[in-house]
């Protein structure tokens, strides 16, 4: 038989960017240890309904994993007390009957809060836009085996491919620095022989764009990473650093025509 958990919840509530916010503590019987955190989320909404009350605004899509939507600080840890673990994957049964549990939104400038949990992370969008792409011909999908690349480069592009942009990395960083984001993005990129025409171009791109939008600088302190649920290595920022110096360096030594 299934075991059940009676839960107090203090959540962020804030009517929009502009109002202030502030903790709301709700209570919460017989919820299922089998139930993921959001559809405790769900049974809490319903109840807030039923009773006439505004439900909590949360982001949330694919609940699989996939998409990075689910952004919530639980107990002060990004995506809350499993390693390697999105919200939307994060299940009940790693809480205990009786427990508090303080759910909040990132926590960062560059992520304003739209409304209760809810984040504007567009800034994530602007740097990718600024950088994430290839030069390409349009028009038939081009034979797989047409360049061939190496286990270990394929594997080292699609590690950092894994990244979901969440977010974590930003809101756990007391720095609220943006590095491990966009040295995953351009390492994907930059690895790939498809992707080297602009690699340095890129490079400059998206860390001028992330600087520009307000992220701190890195400190190297690792909580980006013991947050990352896709495990995105500290490695990808020293790949960053090192594309970045020789993508600075080439550029200062341009000749001006």
């Amino acid at each position: 038989m299934e075991k059940t958990m009676q839960l107090t919840l203090k959540v962020w509530r804030q009517k929009d960017a502009t109002s202030d916010g502030s903790f709301e503590e709700y209570q919460l019987d017989n919820i299922s240890e089998g139930s993921s955190f959001l559809e405790m989320m769900d049974i809490l909404s319903e109840k807030l309904v039923a009773e006439g009350r505004e439900p909590v605004a949360f982001d949330h899509d694919c609940r699989e994993g996939i998409c990075g939507m689910c952004s919530m600080t639980i107990d002060g840890i990004p995506h809350g007390p499993e390693n390697a673990t999105t919200t939307c994957q994060l299940h009940m049964r790693h809480f205990h009957d009786g427990q508090t549990i303080t759910i909040e939104p990132w926590r960062a400038k560059p992520f304003p809060v739209v409304k209760d949990l809810v984040v504007d992370r567009s800034a994530f969008d602007r740097i990718i836009q600024s950088g994430g792409f290839i030069t390409g011909r349009a028009g038939s999908a081009v034979d797989a085996n047409a360049i061939p690349i190496e286990k270990q480069t394929a594997d080292h592009a699609m590690d950092a491919a894994a990244c979901i942009g969440c977010g974590a990395c930003v809101a756990v960083c007391p720095n609220a620095s943006a590095m491990l984001f966009t040295s995953a993005k351009l390492t994907h990129m930059n690895s790939l022989p498809q992707g080297r025409a602009e690699k340095d171009r890129r490079t400059l791109a998206m860390v001028s764009t992330m600087d520009g939008e307000g992220f701190g600088g890195c400190t190297n302190t690792g909580e980006c990473q013991a947050v990352c649920p896709k495990s995105i290595s500290l490695d990808m920022i020293a790949q960053l650093n090192r594309d970045y110096t020789v993508a600075q360096t080439k550029n200062f030594f341009q000749p001006v025509l």
